[in-house]
This record gives structure tokens, sequence and C-alpha cells, in this order.
């Protein structure tokens, strides 16, 4: 089977080519596959609900659906995120250590049902959930964005317990949550709901109160989500080994980390985490936002990101908006790429949708990423799925066709196109 897509032909049946082409060679198993997802949010809901139920639907099927997407990884805030429709926690009541007046009320509304409607259409589907910004009062300034944690040992108890109550009160309505990671973006002050933390500060965090909380249950750590070493060299502390190196020399933090979790800034520190901790699971925990132009340029980079985070040892890739209103922006003004934007009622994919298609349809959990070897190699990322069949991802970033023959058979792939090339 060979699936090409192009800026103006999505998904298309293609046909092996008699010429003989670039050789690419498939090589040993490397790292295991979990999944491919996106992040759910209130936002995205509210787009998904501006349109009819036939055709919501339909996009429902696409991206959880055997025959779509078949996402069986995906992401939830544990509450605002910058993709809510308003700023919030689930306890805001100074100084409830005990997490008595602790509520999941306010995502019964947008949130959990679209979770639900996923879970219905995808059985095996594995959620991690990370926190943006916790209770008010456990932070040292009372503001949703900016700031750090009061890090007393009163307070950072009672978080940790706050999460325990998450897991339970999402369990009681359906809802199993398979990891949650303890900071989204703890190397950045942000306009948005944010929360910085050094990265010895979250090695005390889950090795002192977090992994303990959880403890009995069936939810896991994944330390992150990281989005350092930050770009700008001013913050050095921000380097790969003052966060994820730190931890794992931390021996109690060390015990209940399971994978580390890196959003798209976290890229810098792949090949350190791979090179020293070849045995730890990698999770690409958000894909670059973008500037919502959605354009195929846009989407040809993002392949270029997920090949380097699979070469370096991820074992997933999670995109970040599910759905937008066309234009929409976060509630603090940046507009952002989708897999589907929806405008007077009428939903479109967009190029990054048929990205993610182009990996996720073919590959399945379990699967193995494979060595690639050959001229074209880095424009190329091969699985081997429990099936034994073998799926071939691949893109043409030049401006005139490439062809590229793996295995005796040769496939031409046009300008500008995503492929995806089935062995069986």
């Amino acid at each position: 089977m060979f699936i090409k897509s192009t800026k103006n032909s999505p998904w298309q049946e293609g046909k092996a080519t008699g010429e003989q082409g670039i050789s690419i060679s498939l090589g040993a198993r490397k790292q295991k596959i979990r999944g491919f997802g996106c992040c759910f949010s209130e936002l995205s809901a509210e787009a998904l609900n501006a349109l009819c139920e036939k055709d919501k639907d339909a996009i429902l099927d696409e991206l959880f659906g055997a025959q779509g997407c078949d996402f069986t990884f995906c992401r939830t805030p544990m509450g605002a995120s910058d993709f809510a429709t308003s700023f919030y926690s689930y306890n805001e009541e100074n100084g409830d250590y005990e997490m008595k007046h602790f509520s999941v009320e306010r995502d019964e509304k947008l949130l959990l049902p679209l979770i639900k409607e996923a879970i219905k259409r995808q059985d095996a589907l594995q959620i991690f959930a990370s926190p943006w910004c916790p209770p008010l009062w456990l932070k040292t300034k009372r503001a949703y964005s900016f700031g750090v944690f009061d890090k007393t040992e009163e307070k950072l108890s009672a978080y940790a317990l706050y999460f325990r109550k998450y897991v339970e009160e999402y369990a009681k309505r359906g809802v199993k949550i398979n990891f949650v990671t303890p900071q989204n973006e703890p190397c950045s002050n942000q306009v948005f709901p944010s929360c910085v933390w050094t990265g010895k500060e979250l090695t005390e965090f889950v090795g002192g109160y977090l992994g303990k909380a959880l403890e009995g249950t069936d939810t896991e750590i994944i330390f992150g989500t990281v989005n350092g070493p930050e770009t700008d060299g001013r913050y050095l502390w921000t380097r790969y080994c003052d966060y994820l190196g730190t931890a794992m020399q931390d021996k109690e933090a060390r015990k209940y980390i399971k994978a580390v979790g890196y959003q798209w800034a976290g890229k810098y520190a792949l090949a350190q985490t791979r090179q020293d901790f070849p045995e730890l699971e990698i999770i690409q925990t958000e894909s670059e936002c973008g500037d919502g132009e959605n354009t195929w340029a846009q989407m040809m980079y993002i392949f270029e990101l997920m090949q380097n985070y699979f070469y370096h040892g991820a074992s997933s890739y999670v995109y970040w908006n599910l759905a937008l209103m066309k234009g929409q922006s976060s509630t603090w003004g940046w507009r952002q790429n989708s897999l589907v934007t929806v405008e007077n009622g009428k939903a479109t994919y967009t190029p990054e949708f048929y990205l993610m298609k182009h990996f996720s349809h073919f590959v399945k959990r379990g699967a193995y990423c494979l060595e690639v070897k050959g001229e074209l190699s880095s424009c190329c990322v091969a699985f081997e799925n429990p099936d034994g069949t073998r799926a071939v991802a691949c893109y043409n970033p030049y401006s005139t066709e490439k062809v590229i023959t793996i295995e005796g058979k040769s496939y031409a792939l046009e300008s500008g196109s995503i492929n995806t090339i089935v062995i069986e």
C-alpha cells in the first residue's frame, strides 16, 4: 500500500514505479511505540459543539476510530490550560489542605463529555494529565499567570493529595488517568496559567510527595512536561542536567518516574536523555503550536519534528489542539494550529491532520521504530507493527520529485508531499 498527500490532493492511493531510486534500507528494532494522539481542551469541545451532531460524530470517528487516525494516547489538562474558556482550578478554598472542597464539576460541562466520546470510539485509549497551574492559594502570589509554588511541606502535601483526588474523581466518572505529569512547561513564566519549578524542586515533589500520594492507584508519573533547555541562552538553569538529569540522580524520585515528557521545546534534551538513560521511555507531549494559518509548509516542518523525536527514541507523538474555530485565539491571544477548523457550522481537516493520520493510521501500539539508512533516511521514519507489517512514513521537502527504493520496490515522492508505504 502506498498513500500520498500533496497540498492540493491529500490522502490518495499511489502505485509503485519501475524506476530505480535512492536506496532506503530498514534495520534493527529500536524503541517500542505507545501511540499517537492529541490534547483535549474546552475550546476544542466548544468548536466541535458548533457542528451538527452528524458532522461532530464524523470528526470524532475520524480521529479516534480504527478507520481514521486511530488515536490511542491523548493528553488532558488538570484545571485550566491556555485553551480553557477561562482560568480555574479544582479547589480555590484557601487553606483546604485536606481537599474537602475539591471538585471536577466544571469539567462535566465540556471536557469530560469530549473525553468520553473519544473513549466510546477507542477503548484502548490511554490518557495523561498535566496541570498548568496549581490552586492559587498554593502559590506565593494569587495569580494563574506567572509565579511559583509556595513550597512548604504542608502545601506540597496538599498538592500531592490534589493529584490523587483528581485521579479518583475522574475514575468515578468512567475516565482512567494512566499518567500524570507534575507540571506543564516548568521552565517558563507564562501569561497564561503556569508555575515555574526548578528541576531540583520537581525532583523533591515527585520523590517526597507525589509518588507516595499515588501509591495504590494505577496512575504513574511522567516527569515533565519539560520545555527546556530554553533556546534563550540566558536561561542556563533550564539545561538537561538541571531537570531530568537531576531527577534521575535522586533514588526516591527515580523509583516513581516511569517516563520523561518533553514538549516541543524540549527537543534539545533528547540526545542526552537517550544517551544517559536508554531504558527510559520518552513521551513527546505537545507538538509545536503554529500560528493559526494551518499551512502546508508548517505541516512539513512538523514532520521534521516528528522524525527528530522518533530518531531520538520517543515512544509517542501527541498533537496539541484537536479542533478550533477558524481564527480562534487562546485565552491570552495566540492563534494556533489545529487538526480541525470549524467555521459557519462546517469543519475542515487541516494539513497537520493528514500528517498525523499518515503515522497513526498505519502504526499501531506495540510497534517498534526501525533503524533507517540511506541518503534520504532523514526524511523517513519506519515502524514494524505487531502483525509484522512495516510502515514507512516519508516526506519530500525538495522542489523536484524523488524516487526511493525499499526492498526492491520503488516509489515516486512528489515535491512537497508526505507519504506512507506499507510493506506486507
